[in-house]
C-alpha cells in the first residue's frame, strides 16, 4: 500500500480523530497527510500538507523523523514543545504503518509525570530534612551522655529533657504524614453524613481550652443558637478547626483572643451558591503577603523558625486543604501584617 492509497481508506480519519492524544500521519512524500483535532491544537491548523520539517520545527523530532523514514524503525523521544505560552514535556512515538510507507506519531503529555515525579522527590527530601534535626540533635546528646556528661547529673536531666522534646517532634511529624495520607487516600469520596457545624465548633473549642488557658489567650465564639448543617465527615472537621483555632492560639500571642464566628453567605461565587462561613481570627504579628498563596503546601512555613519552635510540623494546613477539598469546600485567609490573620473556612450547606 503507499501513500496514494489513503484515499482508499475513509477509516483513517475516524480512527485517528478517535485517539485522544495528539497524532498525525506523515507519508512517503514526507509531507504531513493527516492529524486530529488533538494535533491541531498542539501543532497548529495549517500543518495538514506541510512538510514535516516546517509543521514540526524541532530539531531533536525531525531527526527522529528522518531515521525512521529511512530505516522503518519505531522509536520513542522526549521533547520540549511550547503550549499556549508555556513549556511542556512529551513523549513522541513514532512507528511505521505496516507495508504502506505510513509514519505515524503520536505526542503524550508527561508534563504532569514529571511534576508528580519532582513533587516526590520536593517530599522525600523535605521529610529527610524534617526528620535529619531531630535525629542529629538526639545522637549528639546520646553520645555525649555516654562520655562527657556521664556522671552529671543536672547536664544528663537537661539533655533527657531535650530529647524527649525531639523525639515527640519526630513523632508529631509521622502523625502529621499519616494522617495526610489518611486524608489524600479519602479526598475523592464524597462525604454522605449530615453534621451540624455549631456543634462541630463547640467540640473543637472545649478540646483546645486547656491550651488556650495556658497560652493566656481567651476564645470568643459567636456560632448563634441554631444548628447550620453540611453534609460532612464531623471528625475531619474537628480536625480542620482544631487545627485553624490550635494555629490562632500558638502564633496570635498572649493575653489577646481569638475570635470564632460562623455564619451564612448569600451566595459564594467559587461554589456559585449559598455558603456556610466559619472564620478564625486571632490579633498576632500576621503574615506577610508573599506567603499567603503557598500556606497550604507540605512543610511551607512564613516563619520556619518560629513554626518549629511552637511545634508545628508544616504539614497542618496541607491536611486541611485536602479535607476541605473532599468537602466541595476551600479556605480563604486574610492577613495584614502587624494586624494578625484570618482563615475562613467555605462549605457548602446541606439540602433542605
Amino acid at each position: 500500500m503507499t501513500v496514494d492509497a489513503m484515499d482508499d481508506m475513509p477509516n483513517m480519519d475516524s480512527l485517528i480523530a478517535a485517539l485522544p492524544s495528539p497524532t498525525l500521519i506523515i507519508g512517503r512524500t514526507e509531507r504531513v497527510e493527516r492529524l486530529n483535532s488533538a494535533a491541531e491544537t498542539l501543532l497548529g491548523k495549517n500543518v495538514a500538507g506541510r512538510h514535516f520539517t516546517t509543521a514540526l520545527r524541532h530539531p531533536k523530532l525531525v531527526d527522529a523523523v528522518e531515521r525512521s523514514l529511512l530505516d522503518g524503525a519505531a522509536r520513542q523521544i522526549s521533547v520540549q514543545l511550547v503550549v499556549h505560552g508555556s513549556d511542556a514535556v512529551y513523549d513522541v512515538h513514532l512507528a511505521m504503518v505496516q507495508r504502506s510507507g505510513l509514519l505515524l506519531l503520536s505526542f503524550q503529555n508527561v508534563a504532569d509525570i514529571a511534576q508528580a515525579e519532582q513533587m516526590r522527590r520536593d517530599f522525600i527530601a523535605n521529610v529527610s530534612h524534617e526528620l535529619r534535626t531531630p535525629l542529629t540533635a538526639v545522637i549528639g546528646f546520646i553520645e555525649t551522655l555516654r562520655g562527657p556528661a556521664r556522671d552529671d547529673a543536672a547536664a544528663r536531666d537537661r539533655f533527657l529533657d531535650i530529647m524527649a522534646g525531639e523525639a515527640d517532634r519526630m513523632n508529631r511529624l509521622v502523625g502529621g504524614l499519616l494522617s495526610l495520607s489518611r486524608v489524600e487516600a479519602d479526598e475523592r469520596v464524597r462525604p454522605s453524613a449530615r453534621v451540624d457545624v455549631r456543634q462541630i465548633l463547640y467540640t473543637t473549642l472545649d478540646n483546645l481550652a486547656p491550651l488556650a488557658r495556658d497560652s493566656g489567650v481567651t476564645l470568643c465564639c459567636d456560632a448563634g443558637q441554631a444548628p447550620l448543617e453540611v453534609i460532612g465527615d464531623a471528625d475531619q472537621l474537628v480536625q480542620v478547626f482544631t487545627n485553624l483555632v490550635e494555629n490562632a492560639i500558638k502564633y496570635g500571642g498572649a493575653d489577646r483572643s481569638v475570635e470564632i464566628s460562623l455564619g451564612e453567605a448569600a451566595h459564594d461565587p467559587v461554589l456559585r451558591g449559598p455558603a456556610t462561613e466559619i472564620t478564625v481570627t486571632d490579633h498576632g504579628p500576621g503574615i506577610e503577603p508573599i506567603h499567603l498563596p503557598r500556606l497550604t503546601e507540605r512543610f511551607y512555613r512564613g516563619d520556619a523558625h518560629r513554626g518549629r519552635a511552637q511545634g508545628g510540623t508544616g504539614l497542618g494546613l496541607a491536611i486541611v486543604k485536602h479535607i476541605l477539598n473532599r468537602h466541595r469546600g476551600r479556605l480563604k485567609v486574610a492577613s495584614v501584617p502587624g494586624q494578625g490573620a484570618q482563615f475562613t473556612v467555605v462549605l457548602p450547606p446541606a439540602p433542605a
